[in-house]
């Protein structure tokens, strides 16, 4: 590894992922180089925050000089994915390739597209609407660097976000204050189907753990995470704030079709309400055998979360 400095780190993105990233390898004295568009970020000891374009192969690399990891926490908007992801993909692998760093990538669930049964790294990735198809490809083409030598990549996949710093989520902004307020909420789908969730804190630790072992690269894992209803995540979240569980209604896929027509980001939903209408199972038991990782406690993960919505009111 001649040539690297070995405990520097390039996290791009500071959003709920990129963020938490950074703090723990800086809490556990590493250094890191935080990359956004606009040069923002936690500014606390150990992260240096650096401004370039993920898109721009050229300034990306510039910004991985030097580093042993290149962590992928970029977040685009949600109804430009197959836009915006491609060019945004293509400048990791670049970077990577040219600078040497490791890539970890932060992945989901999008690539394997409806599924029956839980879902494992080796599913088949077989998502057919454009926003799982552009997750997939971006994953295979990775691994296809990765066998022919020119990076070192990992995929870490988790499902759907909760936690600290999460607002624009399933169980965000939408959800958790009018829990704590005691109103009503509403969700989509089935609300007692079992769905996993993953708690930010443990989508970071994963990323970092899989990052620090490079007998791990070359395939995916899934970031061990909560199975249970949408219906029982808001009543832990109740429990939690010391209220009720609220009222609760479902949004369906009809509902959702008249919304869409003037919301866009409701028509975005659309491709994925399969998520929402019946299980959705990430299965992360490999990750728990290979690295001792296990989801932090249901009670535990919701009062976290809701004392954070409660600090940022």
């Amino acid at each position: 590894m001649k040539g690297f400095e070995m405990s520097l780190h390039v996290v791009v993105g500071a959003g709920p992922v990129g963020s938490s990233v950074a703090r723990l390898l800086a809490e556990r004295g590493d250094t890191v180089r935080l990359v956004t568009r606009s040069g923002s970020g936690p500014k606390i000891p150990g992260i240096e925050l650096f401004r370039a374009d993920a898109a721009d192969a050229a300034a990306l690399t510039a910004a991985a000089a030097g580093a042993m990891t290149l962590f992928n926490c970029v977040n685009p908007p949600y109804t430009t994915w197959s836009t915006t992801w491609p060019p945004i993909a293509a400048a990791f692998l670049a970077a990577a390739e040219r600078s040497g760093a490791r890539l970890v990538t932060t992945g989901n669930l999008y690539g394997y597209g409806p599924v029956t049964t839980p879902m494992r790294p080796d599913t088949p990735l077989q998502a057919t609407g454009k926003k799982g198809a552009t997750r997939a490809r971006m994953w295979t083409d990775a691994l296809a660097a990765h066998r022919a030598g020119r990076v070192r990549a990992v995929e870490v996949r988790a499902s759907d976000f909760f936690g600290p710093g999460v607002s624009d989520a399933a169980m965000g902004e939408r959800i958790v204050p009018r829990v704590t307020a005691g109103k009503r909420v509403q969700l989509l789908g089935d609300a007692a189907a079992p769905h996993s969730w993953s708690f930010m804190p443990d989508v970071a630790r994963t990323m970092v753990t899989v990052a620090d072992d490079e007998s791990a690269f070359g395939r995916a894992w899934h970031v061990p995470s909560e199975t249970c209803s949408a219906r029982e995540l808001v009543a832990a979240f109740a429990a939690a704030a010391g209220r009720p569980t609220p009222t609760i209604s479902v949004v369906g896929k009809p509902m959702l079709s008249v919304a869409g027509i003037f919301v866009p980001m409701m028509r975005e939903l659309k491709e994925t309400f399969y998520q929402f209408d019946r299980p959705f199972i990430c299965d992360a038991s490999e990750t728990t055998q290979r690295f001792g990782i296990t989801a932090t406690p249901l009670a535990e993960s919701a009062a976290a979360t809701v004392a954070w919505f409660r600090s940022v009111e």
